[in-house]
């Protein structure tokens, strides 16, 4: 199955962006179904890959949407096209952030996940960038808005940010504490972030950053885990955390231990 070309439009801008995303590829649940997670990608890569990872995990009850990026000129590359849900610089706390590309790629998961069962948990992950769009989601999903303002309908049940970043941290803490729903919602979301400290594309300390901002933002729900040794990639190690994690978070059950 998949959902290839789709197009979506974001922000209240007269003349703003269109963005073409590539192919999903979907795992089925070996299992009952109890749960859905949409898994994003790193820069560059695509859905395919993520696919046949996901799909060897002891995971029996979670079925998987993983899409594919929009091609695009990417900044941090010189300008060079490749697959990637938003466009971005060198990282940086005060770096500008594409909101418009963050909020097309945050509605394009949030259509993947709209049609699922009302008694399935719905959930996203995702690696380095595709981390970075999981954790936006978080805070859309607490704010109850994507950042043009447009209503973000989906009840997000869990969120998986490996070797990534939070985008958009400055002011989050403010416009979460200035909403009372806001604040339950963000206190009631499972987040895990998982970073290794040898990263040299995404350092940890982006990672230590971003899990630091939800914390004091209101996202009580949230665990951190470093792994000594690893650089900007997965390990089984680590997948077993997600693995566990997932397991407990979601009440999933006959998942292999």
């Amino acid at each position: 199955m998949s959902y290839s070309h789709q197009t979506v439009g974001s922000g209240s801008r007269a003349a703003r962006r269109t963005f073409e995303f590539g192919r999903t590829h979907v795992v089925r649940p070996k299992g009952k179904h109890q749960a859905t997670i949409v898994w994003l990608h790193g820069l560059g890569d695509n859905g395919s890959s993520w696919s046949q990872l996901l799909e060897s995990l002891p995971l029996p009850n979670i079925k998987w949407i993983c899409p594919t990026a929009p091609t695009r000129p990417v900044a941090i590359l010189g300008g060079f096209p490749c697959t990637a849900w938003f466009d971005v610089g060198e990282l940086s706390d005060d770096g500008p952030e594409d909101w418009e590309g963050l909020d097309a790629s945050a509605a394009h998961i949030a259509n993947l996940l709209s049609t699922e069962p009302v008694d399935v948990k719905v959930g996203i992950g995702g690696f380095s960038m595709g981390a970075a769009v999981a954790l936006y989601s978080a805070t859309c999903c607490a704010l109850g808005r994507y950042g043009n303002g447009i209503p973000y309908y989906v009840n997000l049940r869990a969120v998986v940010g490996l070797s990534g970043w939070l985008p958009g941290s400055r002011n989050l803490r403010n416009k979460i504490e200035g909403s009372h729903e806001a604040a339950r919602r963000a206190a009631s979301l499972p987040i895990l972030l998982t970073h290794g400290l040898c990263d040299d594309v995404v350092p940890y300390k982006y990672g230590e950053k971003s899990a630091n901002c939800l914390s004091i933002s209101g996202f009580r729900h949230l665990t951190f885990k470093s792994f000594e040794g690893l650089g900007h990639y997965t390990v089984p190690k680590e997948m077993d955390e997600v693995c566990n994690w997932l397991t407990a978070r979601l009440g999933l059950e006959g998942s292999r231990a």
